[in-house]
């Protein structure tokens, strides 16, 4: 094999390595390694959801920025993250069981992993209750991740 075709070859197989090594992360993998949620990746570990998000799935997950978790006042959110149980019931309300990619979102109730329903409206953008949908379709193996604005409350 001639040098130029065995270079062809090599990084043709690493570019195909990398982009599975990227597309196989699950949801929390992805979510940590996008870099901005970090405190709902603490919030999902002191809520013990780790293992439920790394499982089969499919989930749709909107996730709260840090940005969006800083709009909650400090006091509200400490408080938040030391009540285990009332922590899973705000992190599981953001979560929606199947995957629904951004072109087959429609508008209407979403039901929840937490038993209550999300309300979806696409007029002006797709909003999730109050929050705004700000990126979609950030795919993991068990799911897929789209990006609000602020956190839900049940």
């Amino acid at each position: 094999m001639n040098r130029k075709l065995l270079s062809l070859v090599v990084g043709s197989v690493l570019a195909i390595s990398s982009s599975l090594a990227i597309a196989g992360k699950d949801i929390i993998d992805t979510a940590v390694s996008a870099g901005n949620f970090t405190t709902l990746v603490t919030a999902i570990e002191a809520a013990g959801l780790v293992d439920a998000l790394k499982g089969k799935g499919p989930y749709t997950v909107f996730a709260p920025t840090d940005e969006a978790f800083a709009k909650v006042p400090k006091a509200d959110l400490d408080a938040l993250l030391k009540d285990k149980e009332k922590l899973a019931a705000v992190l599981t309300y953001h979560v929606v069981p199947g995957k629904v990619m951004a072109k087959n979102v429609k508008a209407g109730d979403a039901p929840t992993v937490n038993g209550k329903s999300l309300k979806i409206t696409t007029n002006n953008g797709v909003m999730v209750n109050d929050a705004m949908v700000t990126a979609t379709d950030i795919e993991a193996t068990n799911g897929v991740i789209h990006v609000i604005d602020s956190v839900l409350l049940p």
